[in-house]
C-alpha cells in the first residue's frame, strides 16, 4: 500500500508514480512562471501553474495554482534588515483559504552564504492536524542543470528533475523540464519548491 504523505492535500497525492512535464512562460505572461502538465497523454492536461513576479507580479511572492487558475499557494521570501543579516534565506509557503486566511504548510532555507553552501537547501513543513510533527527535506543537486532531488530524512528520493529517459527528447529545449514524483507524494508541495528554486537561480520566476 503507498504511503500517503499530503502536506497540502490528499487530492495531490497519486497512488503510482508521475512524469509530469514544465514548460516555461515569458515574463509577460502573468510576470512568468511556468505551467506543470501531464506526460505521456494526448491532451497535456495541466495540473499547476505557477505565477512569477515578473513584470506583472510583486517581487519575492510567487502562487502556485491548480488546473483551474484557483490560487492553491503562496510562497514569499522573507525580506528586511534582519534578513539581510541572516545566514540563511527564508521563504515561506502558505495555503490560500476560500476566505482569504493563510495557514503557513512549510519554509525553506536556503544559505545566505558561501560558508554555509555545503549545507544545501532545507525544508520543513508544518504539523498536520493528524500529526504531532512535520517532515524534513533537503534539496540535493544542482536545480539550474536540471539535475536534482527532493530527498526526505533517510535519503528517499520523492521527487526529482530532469532524470526520468523517457522524456529525454524534451531536454533540447531550454523551456521545457521534467519531474518524477513518487507515489504517495504530495504535489503540490513538489512544484511549490522547484518555483522557489526556480526563483533562487533566476529563472522563469524571477523579475
Amino acid at each position: 500500500m503507498t504511503n500517503i504523505v499530503p502536506i497540502v492535500s490528499k487530492l495531490y497525492c497519486y497512488s503510482s508514480e508521475t512524469v509530469l512535464v514544465v514548460r516555461r512562460r515569458p515574463n509577460v505572461v502573468n510576470g512568468g512562471g511556468f505551467v506543470v502538465s501531464e506526460c505521456g497523454s494526448q491532451s497535456h492536461r495541466v495540473v499547476f501553474k505557477v505565477d512569477g513576479c515578473g513584470v506583472l507580479g510583486t517581487k519575492g511572492e510567487l502562487f502556485l495554482r491548480d488546473s483551474n487558475g484557483d490560487a492553491l499557494l503562496l510562497m514569499r521570501r522573507k525580506g528586511g534588515m534582519v534578513e539581510a543579516l541572516s545566514i540563511y534565506n527564508k521563504w515561506k509557503g502558505y495555503s490560500l483559504e476560500y476566505e482569504g486566511l493563510q495557514d503557513l504548510v512549510f519554509s525553506l532555507k536556503e544559505p545566505n552564504s558561501c560558508l554555509v553552501k555545503k549545507n544545501g537547501i532545507k525544508i520543513s513543513t508544518e504539523p498536520r492536524v493528524d500529526s504531532k510533527k512535520g517532515r524534513d527535506f533537503e534539496i540535493r543537486g544542482h536545480f539550474p542543470d536540471k539535475n536534482c532531488s527532493i530527498v526526505d530524512t533517510r535519503g528517499n528520493i520523492v521527487a526529482q528533475v530532469g532524470v526520468n529517459k523517457e522524456v529525454e527528447k524534451l531536454m533540447a529545449s531550454k523551456d521545457l523540464y521534467h519531474v518524477v514524483v513518487q507515489p504517495g507524494i504530495d504535489q503540490a508541495f513538489v512544484f511549490s519548491v522547484i518555483a522557489i528554486l526556480d526563483y533562487i537561480y533566476g529563472e522563469s520566476t524571477r523579475c
